[in-house]
């Protein structure tokens, strides 16, 4: 590692703040819990149970008809979440995609490069999914590691692996999985009373948002704006500390999954291995897709069970083996844990705060969200929401967990 003295102040300011935040922030699971109860304390606060229902009837309130109650409605949007993120995760490991990215991680030759190519391409991912861009952007970013070690090349790898963040950490929901967007284009979705209550009808096409020019200008401004501060914050002489430094075994791993080569010995082998049935299925699917396309329109027709049913059919045509698809699938499910464990906790939450207490009428959302609209004009009420949503997403690190907990207000 490089003398102390002379490395950047950004870098060790960032980890002295990292060191101190690593010491109190817990796991996102235990954020859920203690949002939950931190629910309750406002349930308490702005609905008043107790003082209406006594004690008995605000324990059945806010433990059985709010928490418990809300508990399982998340569970086809926690499903749909998991399905991106796998799916994603499952085409980023294919050897086909991989040996992609790691050519890719060869072309550049010093930091500013590496860090600006490898936001660019999480970027270019994270519009088509985030699940996709999330693994192939790491997959990305230590392949750029390894080959600029083995090549000799002078590059920080830390920068790096921030850039390749980039499109779940800026642009993601702007892209064709974003959550809330796709989620009120889903036929039946959890906020379709609200929605109907407001606008008439359940659903909201992309063109209002996703394909919105609004969303498409900013999109591109952010690309641009990140691209220029990647390439700023990039250290062109001092000491930098490559891959091997954070991550050694790096060095000795293959490069690249290699492929499956089954062994056909039974007819049970020849069925599972069979590419005839993985293509005729691919067919079937894409055939529905184009369908569903042409009937409704692509601003109508693309939302989250269409999203993911072309990423599953996409998964399949790339390995056109289904048992080779299955077994990557088999792996690929520990990296959604937090969502499925996680999202229920959510819907615990959204519960808590959009049930109505019979005795008001109200639930607490509708009360924060009339205090808020108190003291807002139509002017201001969107950076009051933006304010609101940051502050909820230092807590609930999804934005499709934030959107289920805090959508309905």
């Amino acid at each position: 590692m490089g003398d102390e003295s002379r490395r950047p102040f950004l870098e060790a300011f960032g980890e002295a703040l990292e060191r101190r935040v690593r010491g109190v922030m817990p796991d996102p699971f235990i954020f859920a819990i203690l949002l939950t109860f931190i629910a309750i304390v406002l349930d308490l606060i702005l609905l008043r149970p107790i003082q209406h229902v006594g004690l008995g009837g605000t324990v059945k309130f806010l433990v059985y008809s709010a928490w418990y109650g809300g508990f399982w409605k998340l569970l086809t949007f926690s499903m749909q979440m998991t399905l991106i993120l796998v799916t994603g995760y499952v085409i980023a490991y294919h050897p086909l995609v991989y040996r992609v990215l790691s050519r890719i991680a060869g072309l550049p030759r010093d930091t500013k490069q590496a860090a600006v190519l490898a936001a660019a391409v999480a970027i270019a991912l994270s519009y088509l999914s985030w699940g996709l861009s999330l693994i192939g952007g790491a997959i990305l970013a230590r392949e750029i590691g390894r080959q600029a070690a083995f090549r000799g090349r002078k590059i920080h790898y830390p920068v790096v692996v921030v850039a390749a963040y980039s499109g779940l950490g800026l642009t993601w929901h702007w892209g064709l999985t974003a959550s809330a967007p796709l989620l009120m284009n889903t036929p039946g979705h959890f906020l379709a009373n609200v929605v109907k209550e407001l606008y008439g009808v359940e659903t909201i096409p992309l063109s209002q948002t996703i394909f919105h020019p609004y969303t498409i200008i900013n999109f591109l401004l952010i690309t641009l704006a990140a691209l220029a501060i990647y390439w700023l914050i990039s250290p062109s002489r001092g000491p930098v500390r490559g891959i091997e430094e954070f991550d050694p075994d790096a060095l000795k791993e293959e490069a690249a999954p290699a492929g499956e080569k089954p062994r056909i010995e039974t007819l049970a082998d020849r069925l599972e291995n069979s590419r005839t049935l993985a293509i005729l299925t691919v067919i079937l699917g894409f055939t529905a897709v184009a369908i569903e396309l042409y009937t409704r329109g692509i601003s109508r027709a693309l939302n989250l069970n269409t999203m993911n049913f072309i990423f599953l059919m996409t998964g399949l045509l790339l390995y056109a083996n289904p048992m080779s698809y299955a077994r990557a699938f088999y792996r690929s499910v520990s990296s959604a844990a937090g969502v499925i464990l996680q999202f229920h906790f959510y819907a615990g939450i959204f519960g808590l705060l959009n049930t109505p207490f019979e005795p008001l009428g109200k639930s607490s959302a509708q009360i924060i969200a009339e205090g808020l609209a108190d003291v807002s004009t139509p002017f201001i009420w969107p950076v009051v929401a933006f304010l609101t949503a940051g502050i909820v997403n230092l807590f609930i690190p999804s934005g499709g967990g934030e959107w289920a907990a805090i959508g309905e207000y």
